[in-house]
């Protein structure tokens, strides 16, 4: 690790202060006069962190320096950024110098994660080898820098979130995506949140000592947290090259993002409308708070920008065709399925069915602010009528935590699931 800043509250001088100390350790030590940068931020779902206008200033420091200065958002297969969202997130920095990961067909196999090392790590449960696969303009762009950013935050695949999550899922091709994310259903939802080194990621990890050491990178991880006044603030920036640099921003998320409370019998949680428009991206309520839920409990999801399920058209038809209906039953549809058919052609879209389902322990709520009461509940959801359900839980009027409504109803509000993770203590890892 190159360098940490930690605080209670890092300012946004503070945050641009360390990025451009992050640039100026990148050309000491790697190199000294680049003239090809590549920047590698989270997509728009992580835009809170303020990832966006990071990489904004690291973009004006390696232009100032004379740069050809290029950006990919770490998309996965999430649904590309329109002009518009990439100028409300990234600022100044050109459309044309912000290129689209295309996870179908952009992509290069480089090597894979053996069996035999998958098999090891799972502990049996999973044998099949994972396919290295990167974006083709990552490979072939002759970079003299390769520069991470992103947040670190709790993750229901990884364990948390970022670092080099960014290669091998948001630069990651179909057959790489689709089988890391299968492995990971299969070893637990639950056992992967806030568990700093997942099965999966040891296999990540693996992947970058054997087939990245060609790119001249390093990461600039951040950590945030809730202040005294429930708003989100940036307590930790962690700089480095190694994975070391992942396991420092981790604890401290570890410690700072995950709240133990008792079991709750339900939770308020909040979508924003400028971030979510699918489940695929909205059911992060579900993830991190699926381990806070007592049994019978009921999570009510508000996400005003919601139109769809599925980030692909793909996906979308899968989560239509079987809905959120527990790791039993999508197993078993899995495994019946032909080697050709869509749930092992888009296994990713499996796995995603896996984690979205509550397996009948808990009730799950979506009022959603554009799609109809026929769509929600015909995925194995609930339906609540947004206006009706704002009315009722206005967020402006909530406070993060325990809140008792009017008529003496006791709710546990949550502003930003996506950043954190909420638990009992006996569910903890």
């Amino acid at each position: 690790m190159w360098f940490k800043q930690e605080s209670s509250n890092i300012s946004h001088e503070q945050i641009l202060e360390l990025a451009r100390q992050y640039a100026d350790e990148a050309k000491k030590r790697i190199c000294a006069n680049p003239k090809r940068v590549l920047l590698l931020p989270p997509d728009i779902t992580r835009a809170h962190s303020g990832s966006g206008w990071i990489v904004e200033e690291l973009y004006k420091i390696f232009t100032a320096d004379g740069a050809d200065v290029h950006l990919i958002p770490t998309l996965g297969q999430h649904v590309p950024h329109t002009p518009e969202q990439n100028k409300w997130m990234f600022g100044s920095v050109p459309e044309e110098k912000i290129h689209v990961h295309d996870w179908r067909s952009g992509s290069t196999v480089i090597g894979e994660v053996p069996s035999s090392f998958v098999r090891e790590v799972s502990g049996g449960k999973v044998d099949w080898a994972i396919p290295v696969s990167l974006d083709n303009f990552l490979l072939n762009g002759n970079w003299d820098l390769v520069l991470n950013v992103g947040h670190v935050v709790p993750h229901e695949v990884l364990g948390f979130a970022n670092h080099n999550k960014n290669y091998f899922i948001g630069l990651g091709g179909k057959d790489m995506i689709c089988a890391s994310h299968l492995m990971a259903a299969c070893c637990g939802i639950e056992n992967n949140l806030g568990t700093l080194t997942t099965p999966l990621r040891k296999c990540f990890n693996k992947a970058e000592e054997d087939y990245l050491g060609f790119l001249p990178d390093a990461y600039f991880e951040v950590v945030m947290a809730y202040d005294a006044e429930g708003k989100l603030v940036h307590t930790g920036v962690y700089a480095g090259d190694d994975v070391e640099t992942y396991l420092e921003a981790a604890r401290a998320s570890q410690k700072q993002n995950i709240t133990v409370v008792p079991p709750l019998k339900k939770i308020v949680a909040v979508m924003q409308g400028d971030e979510f428009y699918s489940t695929w991206v909205a059911n992060k309520a579900i993830y991190r708070t699926r381990k806070a839920l007592a049994q019978g409990g009921e999570l009510l999801i508000i996400a005003p920008g919601l139109e769809r399920f599925g980030e692909q058209p793909e996906i979308d038809a899968i989560i239509r065709k079987y809905g959120y209906s527990g790791t039993e039953n999508v197993m078993r549809l899995y495994r019946e399925c032909p080697d050709d058919g869509d749930l092992k052609n888009f296994a990713v879209g499996t796995a995603h069915l896996i984690h979205g389902s509550s397996e009948g322990r808990f009730k799950i709520t979506y009022a959603p602010g554009k799609m109809s009461q026929k769509d929600i509940e015909s995925v194995c959801f609930n339906y609540a009528d947004i206006n009706e359900t704002l009315k009722r839980y206005n967020p402006a009027e909530l406070k993060n935590g325990f809140n008792t409504m009017p008529d003496g109803e006791e709710i546990y509000f949550i502003s930003t699931p996506s950043a954190g993770l909420w638990s009992t203590a006996d569910r903890l890892n």
